[in-house]
C-alpha cells in the first residue's frame, strides 16, 4: 500500500509511454533495431526521460544499471560503480548500457571529461543513455558522442498529449478504486502539464482524502499555502526556497495577492505595513525581471528577515 503510483504504473514498453508521435517513432525504431545509440535525452521534468530509457531496453532484454547524477555523480563513482559494469560482458553476449540519470548535474570539469572517455573505451561493450533538464550543463563532447533527443511539447499537439495522459490517470485512478471528478482531474492535469511525474504524485497524495474531487483539491491547496508561512514564520530560508522552486506553476503575482489577502491572520499587524511594501515593489519588479522565481524568493526573504508573524 507504500507503493510509489509513478513507479507502480511505470510504463515497460514504449507504446505505453505518452509521447508525442515522432519522439514516440524514433524510441519505437530503436526497439524494432534491437539497437540503442548512445543518447542524450534532455526536457523538463517528469516528462518520462528516465521511462523512456528504462523501456528501450527492457523490450530489448538488455541489462543496464542506473545512476543519479545528482547523488551519485563524482569521479570515484564513475571510475569503480561504472568502469566494473562496462568492462564486464552480459550473460546474454549483448551490450550492457548505463542510465546517468540527472546527468547536468554531473561535474563539468572532472565527471564529464571522465565519462567521455570512458565512452569511447567501452563503446563496443557498454552503450550510455544520459537524461538532463538543461543539456547547456553538458560538455559539449559529450553532446557529440550522443544522438540529442529533446522531448519538446509543441502548442499543436499539447490539448493531444494532455488527453492522452487523462486517460492514463483514469486508468491509474481506477486500478487504485479510487472516485474521481473528470473535472477536478483535468484541473491538475492542466496545473502540472507536462510533468506527468508531478500529477501521478499529486493524485496519490490527495487519494488520500478516498477521493478526488474540486473540493480536495481547494483543500491541499489551502495546505500547501500554510507551508509558505509556517517557512516565512520560522525564517526557513532552506525550506521557503523549496516551495517557491516545488510551486513554481504558480504565478507570483497570485502569490503575492495572497500574502496581502492572509496578512490580518497570520502577521503581527505592525508588520502589515512593511509587507504591503515589499509586495507593491517586488510586484513592480516582477514585470521586468528576468527570473520571476529569484525575484519572489528575494521577496520572500526580506518578508521573512522583516516582518513579525503570529
Amino acid at each position: 500500500m507504500n507503493e510509489l503510483w509513478v513507479e507502480k504504473y511505470r510504463p515497460s514498453r514504449i507504446d505505453d509511454c505518452v509521447l508525442p508521435d515522432d519522439l514516440k517513432q524514433t524510441f519505437s525504431k530503436f526497439v524494432k533495431d534491437q539497437y540503442i545509440p548512445n543518447l542524450l535525452l534532455t526536457g523538463g521534468p517528469g516528462v518520462g526521460k528516465t521511462t523512456v530509457a528504462r523501456a528501450m531496453l527492457n523490450e530489448c532484454e538488455l541489462d543496464y544499471i542506473i545512476i543519479n547524477g545528482s547523488m551519485e555523480g563524482n569521479i570515484d563513482t564513475l571510475r569503480v560503480k561504472i568502469k566494473h559494469f562496462a568492462s564486464t560482458v552480459s550473460l546474454t553476449g549483448t551490450r550492457k548500457y548505463v542510465i546517468l540519470d540527472e546527468a547536468d548535474y554531473l561535474n563539468p570539469q572532472s565527471t564529464q571529461p571522465a565519462l567521455r572517455n570512458f565512452m569511447e573505451e567501452y563503446s563496443k561493450n557498454c552503450g550510455f543513455i544520459l537524461t538532463c533538464n538543461f543539456k547547456n550543463r553538458i560538455i559539449e563532447p559529450l553532446h557529440s558522442r550522443c544522438s540529442v533527443i529533446d522531448f519538446k511539447i509543441d502548442s499543436n499537439v499539447k490539448a493531444t498529449m494532455a488527453t492522452r495522459f487523462m486517460d492514463r490517470a483514469e486508468f491509474i485512478l481506477n486500478g487504485e478504486s479510487i472516485p474521481f471528478e473528470k473535472q477536478a482531474l483535468a484541473d491538475l492535469i492542466t496545473k502540472h502539464f507536462p510533468d506527468w511525474r508531478r500529477v501521478i504524485n499529486e493524485l496519490q497524495t490527495y487519494s488520500t482524502a478516498g477521493k478526488i474531487d474540486s473540493g480536495i483539491l481547494i483543500n491541499f491547496a489551502e495546505e500547501n499555502f500554510k507551508e509558505l508561512i509556517t517557512a516565512l514564520k520560522n525564517k526557513n530560508f532552506n525550506n521557503m526556497r523549496k516551495w517557491v522552486g516545488n510551486n513554481s506553476d504558480i504565478e507570483p503575482d497570485s502569490i503575492f495577492r495572497r500574502l496581502y489577502d492572509v496578512s490580518s491572520t497570520v502577521m503581527n499587524e505592525e508588520s502589515i505595513p512593511q509587507l504591503i511594501i515589499y509586495l507593491a515593489d517586488y510586484q513592480y519588479k516582477s514585470a521586468f525581471c528576468a527570473d520571476h522565481e529569484v525575484n519572489l524568493v528575494a521577496c520572500l526573504t526580506e518578508i521573512m528577515a522583516d516582518c513579525k508573524f503570529k
